[in-house]
């Protein structure tokens, strides 16, 4: 008879839990393997006659189990389905408090999961459920329990864990360290890190000791990461109204991470580019980008660590509230970042995304932790951060915040579910939050809501919104809905919770309404669609809507075109009306579409004449800010002036724009980093590669290989899938299956690759025929292998689509089926918009000439 171990998703039994880990790990750097012995204190509810646990790859041994003083042999059965392995004990041992011994062997993971090498460092990843690949363990979040961690390492190596060290001692060329036993953590928070570390100076922020680390080479780029921790820490304690528990905050940045970061409590770990960063030579964005991930971070230390989630399809709650919250700290800290319009352009991502078929919900089925990693996309963080946020702007910020400390504090070190927050949310604000929210979270999709006023009336429908053409659904979600009008006495907003298909809204107008915005501060996780009359007067008075309204209404232009529901013609017309834009946020957006329409929507003999408007288009602000920033110009400007040099440079492809950055990229990468403003940076290369010789392709990759700033190394590394001659291509095509792009880069150096109009074709032959060297690389990075999955979207003609699904069909993947199907798709839908549309921008365009 089959064990229940030998199904994949096998959930441990809740009648045996631990309570505390003593784990003791001997750790050989050189020969990439450990050797352990551990004791796990457990609480038996039922008499027990086997054990089951967590590991992988693990040679488990020498297992007793001690109760009442006695102690009792088990023989270890290994269940490779589960990951498990079961322990049967010699007798059945009656229920109450026991010890399970054990000792244990194994090897460096080969990728980026469990223990392995990244760099100089040996480092942990363990999330979603990877601590079983160094440890036997209960690896399910449930089970939260204390560790007491013990490592043996080189004398020389610095050693990392979630606490303070309690005590270390010298052993010949060996050091032994004994960190502090920690707060009850689930399994996947616990985290080592081992090797050539150095970190910045220890700071205090609100009694909390906070360090950050690099390799010793990269420790002059900690200091802005170490001051956004000791900034953001305090208002987070504030907002939880809860003490931060950890003791602790280690930031370390790794060579080479397949994601962002890790929340490991109270040593987080950090992709180097996501952490390292000079602000003197960083663009805003750069900067931004650090401080939201940190933030993030830190965040998880109480929504995630302190109350954690029972089991994984709420790991949904972890990510979209640590990601609401990020910008929202930021946004206290640093107000003129605007940091929000960031957050909206996350979620116009998961937006396209949750307009597929194939998309799903926020909170979905998890029946195992395989299935768990596959949640880790828009949908998860930026629709589920998106929904929060819309649910706060809906119930006020104060009582929001009163039921969230309300929920911490009920479930403080303890796992709690989705639905024990809607409560605590409902008891603080009285309105039916379970109903409103459960709407959003547990229905994939949302609406499309249509706006169209006579007098002082709005009548509002809705109904769900598919980027397919002729796709009709009449679900309907309950919308909180902000109507923001403008009247004779200035612009105002009126709230509703828009139930049902259809619903009259009498607005308390002064005077006559002027124009209706469905989506008042683009709060709201939904498409608005205006009647023509409603889309002209909002077009004639764009200055009145705030940026991120603007955003929005060509946001959803675009994706009203996509679905057939508007043509691309209006869209087109509509971005002339943003000629004298000068909102940095809403000149990215438009860049954004432009460059879209320029690589999907217009034919290779309309191309020139498609560039020729968008310079014209966007030409006289360039003249108005000019190239070189004077020392005190505010960051707006900055960011203003890279959209434009983008739209000039990048997509209109001026030759003379083009000149004039590979000038100056020269000189930086000549070693003078000030020769070109640091928010051009990226548009330089980029320009400068497309036309560049083998010089510059082999500068850019010595570039990439010595930089120490992870920004301006990403960016080498990004540059070299531009070049457009062929045998630069080829080289190009050739390098991405060395061991020069690192692991944590290859998709996106795939990605670049495909996205080239010069390299698609040859790279994509090469990608299907050396698919086995991508599957091999791969192995043990999931996540890296699901985004090159998606880069397969990349591409734009039928003949390639047909090829996907080909290739797709001929090598599927249990780790990327949600990948698959969204990625083919998406690319179905461009291919099918591409050939519906491309007449009529023939059409628009020699209109345009003739005028």
């Amino acid at each position: 008879m089959a064990h229940p171990t030998d199904d994949r998703n096998f959930r441990l039994p809740t009648s045996i839990r631990p309570t505390r880990y003593d784990a003791h790990v001997a750790l050989d750097l050189s020969a990439r393997t450990f050797e352990g012995r551990e004791t796990i204190e457990l609480v038996l509810d039922v008499p027990a006659r086997e054990i089951v646990l967590h590991a992988v790859e693990l040679e488990v041994r020498n297992v007793t189990l001690e109760r009442g003083g006695e102690s009792v042999s088990g023989k270890v059965r290994v269940a490779l389905a589960s990951e498990t392995v079961v322990v049967e004990l010699e007798r059945e041992v009656p229920k109450g408090p026991a010890a399970l011994r054990l000792e244990w062997s194994g090897k460096f993971s080969p990728g980026l999961r469990g223990l392995y090498k990244g760099g100089k460092v040996a480092v942990t990843q363990f999330e979603a459920a990877d601590c079983r690949r160094l440890f036997p363990s209960f690896d399910e979040p449930a089970f939260k329990a204390r560790w007491a961690v013990t490592l043996d390492v080189p004398a020389e190596a610095t050693a990392l864990g979630n606490q303070r060290v309690a005590h270390e001692e010298r052993k010949g060329d060996r050091r032994i360290v004994r960190f502090a036993e920690t707060e009850v953590l689930s399994s996947y928070l616990v985290a080592i890190a081992v090797g050539e570390l150095a970190s910045c100076e220890e700071e205090s922020a609100a009694g909390i000791p906070v360090r950050t680390w690099a390799v010793p080479e990269k420790v002059h780029l900690t200091k802005f990461g170490q001051d956004v921790a000791l900034n953001v820490l305090p208002r987070l304690q504030d907002y939880f109204g809860i003490p931060y528990a950890f003791t602790k905050v280690d930031q370390v940045a790794i060579p080479d991470f397949e994601a962002g970061a890790m929340e490991n409590a109270g040593l987080i770990t950090y992709r180097e580019v996501a952490l390292l960063v000079d602000p003197k030579t960083a663009s805003l964005p750069v900067q931004k980008r650090v401080a939201e991930v940190v933030t993030h971070e830190l965040a998880h230390q109480w929504f995630g660590n302190w109350v954690t989630m029972v089991w994984w399809d709420d790991l949904w709650l972890n990510e979209a509230f640590a990601t609401w919250m990020a910008y929202k700290i930021v946004d206290q800290w640093r107000p003129g970042w605007r940091i929000w319009l960031n957050f909206d352009a996350g979620k116009a991502s998961a937006l396209v995304l949750d307009a597929l078929w194939s998309t799903h919900p926020i909170r979905g089925e998890v029946h195992n932790a395989a299935e768990a990693t596959e949640s880790f996309d828009a949908i998860t963080y930026e629709k589920g951060g998106a929904v929060l946020r819309m649910i706060e702007s809906y119930l006020g910020e104060e009582t929001f915040c009163d039921g969230i400390r309300a929920y911490m504090k009920r479930h403080a070190r303890a796992n709690a579910v989705a639905d024990d927050l809607w409560r605590a949310l409902a008891e603080a604000s009285k309105e039916p939050v379970v109903e409103l929210a459960n709407a959003w979270i547990r229905q994939s999709g949302y609406p499309l809501v249509t706006v169209s006023r006579t007098g002082n009336t709005v009548t509002l429908s809705q109904r769900r919104f598919f980027s397919q053409p002729g796709v009709r659904s009449d679900e309907t979600w309950p919308v909180p809905v902000i109507l923001r009008f403008r009247d004779d006495a200035g612009v105002h907003a009126h709230r509703v919770l828009f139930r049902g298909t259809t619903q009259k809204v009498d607005l308390p107008a002064a005077g006559a309404i002027r124009w209706v915005c469905g989506n008042g501060g683009a709060t709201g996780f939904y498409r608005v669609a205006y009647d023509d009359a409603g889309l002209r007067a909002l077009a004639e008075d764009l200055a009145s809507l705030e940026p991120a309204e603007r955003i929005a209404l060509l946001s959803d232009r675009w994706a009203l075109v996509r679905s057939g529901e508007a043509s691309i013609e209006s869209l087109l017309e509509l971005v002339f009306r943003f000629g004298g834009e000068r909102d940095y946020a809403v000149l990215d957006e438009l860049v954004g579409r432009l460059a879209t329409i320029d690589y999907r929507l217009v034919s290779d003999a309309d191309l020139p004449a498609f560039r020729a408007v968008v310079r014209s288009l966007l030409q006289p602000l360039l003249d108005e800010v000019g190239w070189d920033a004077k020392a005190d110009e505010p960051g707006d400007v900055r960011q203003r002036r890279a959209a434009i040099v983008r739209a000039i440079a990048v997509v209109g492809r001026d030759e003379g724009a083009a000149r004039e950055l590979r000038a100056r990229i020269d000189r930086v990468l000549a070693g003078q980093k000030d020769a070109l403003e640091a928010h051009l940076h990226d548009s330089a290369v980029v320009a400068a590669a497309r036309a560049g010789d083998a010089a510059l392709f082999d500068t850019l990759l010595k570039a990439f290989q010595t930089e120490p700033d992870p920004a301006f190394k990403r960016r080498y590394l990004s540059g070299l899938t531009a070049f457009e001659a062929p045998d630069l291509v080829q080289r190009a095509i050739d390098l991405a299956f060395t061991d020069t792009v690192p692991l944590q880069d290859f998709a996106s150096f795939v990605s670049g690759l495909l996205a080239n109009p010069a390299a698609r074709a040859p790279f994509w032959r090469t990608l299907q025929q050396r698919w086995g060297a991508v599957t091999e690389k791969t192995s043990s990075a999931p996540t890296i292998f699901r985004r090159v999955v998606e880069s397969i979207g990349n591409l734009r003609e039928r003949a390639e689509l047909d090829e996907a699904k080909k290739h797709l069909a001929a090598h599927p993947s249990h780790i990327a089926k949600q990948a698959t199907a969204q990625t083919l798709e998406r690319l179905e839908q461009d291919v099918g918009l591409r050939e519906r549309t491309m007449p009529a921008v023939t059409r628009w365009l020699q209109k345009g000439s003739a005028d």
